[in-house]
């Protein structure tokens, strides 16, 4: 029999915690809850849950920043679940990290749905992206992206964690190098067709993986912006042993 999932529900309302909870734990999840920051810091020191529900309204801090600490530390999937519910907010949530971002009040068959389509993508790649490459690593501009381990390390280095959304997003880039890719193939390659984004999602997480990668975002150097058509991975890239890369002689595609 296979461990089921841990999710772990971050929200100072009780009420809600205990509707979550249930909620979770009648699919099938294996379900903890904490109250607010502190209370999510003690657990992951005993524990690693599977996802995060994350409401932004904490008595102790601001959910905004709970995201961004746990994301510069962690590639542990997070969703916001939030009565602010307008475009800005999602987007500020999306770039401080999260994985998802869905407004209260929300249909409980909506917040199953995106859990589970979270946690796919955390663990998989769509099928476009099924090629040999489950243990490469992958090269370029100084950069490593270890995919065994989904690590990412900058050319000093340092370690980088990646949310499963950036991940997905790199990965994509990384198959198709100097290939200009629209959002509609990005989001297609990276998400699948699981969900329904707005108008702005890959151009936050574009902007969000530029941000990892120490590229300036007025003049970037690696992910480049082609108007009107979409986003291109503007270096050579290396895959595992591959002495020649895959150096497209591209842009355009």
């Amino acid at each position: 029999m296979s461990i089921p999932d841990h999710v772990l529900v971050v929200d100072d309302d009780p009420d809600n915690r205990t509707l979550v909870g249930k909620l979770m734990e009648k699919n099938g999840f294996r379900v903890s809850k904490v109250p607010d920051g502190k209370g999510l810091r003690q657990l992951l020191e005993k524990s690693q849950p599977d996802l995060i529900l994350l409401d932004l309204s904490l008595p102790d801090e601001d959910g905004l920043v709970v995201c961004r600490n746990l994301r510069s530390r962690s590639n542990i999937p997070v969703i916001i679940l939030s009565a602010r519910g307008e475009d800005m907010d999602r987007i500020i949530g999306l770039e401080m990290g999260a994985d998802d971002y869905l407004g209260k009040p929300f249909h409980p068959r909506e917040l199953l749905a995106r859990v589970k389509s979270v946690l796919r993508r955390a663990r998989t790649l769509p099928d476009d992206l099924q090629e040999e490459d489950s243990n490469a690593t992958y090269r370029f501009a100084g950069w490593v992206l270890d995919v065994p381990t989904r690590q990412l390390y900058s050319p000093k280095s340092k370690k980088i964690f990646l949310s499963g959304g950036e991940f997905a997003l790199l990965k994509v880039f990384l198959n198709h190098p100097n290939r200009v890719l629209s959002r509609d193939q990005l989001l297609d390659f990276s998400h699948g067709r699981e969900i329904e984004p707005f108008d702005r999602t890959i151009d936050m997480q574009v902007s969000r993986l530029r941000r990892r990668l120490g590229d300036d975002p007025k003049k970037p150097s690696l992910i480049k912006t082609v108007r009107s058509s979409g986003y291109v991975l503007a270096v050579r890239v290396e895959r595992g042993g591959d002495n020649h890369g895959t150096d497209d002689s591209g842009p355009g595609d």
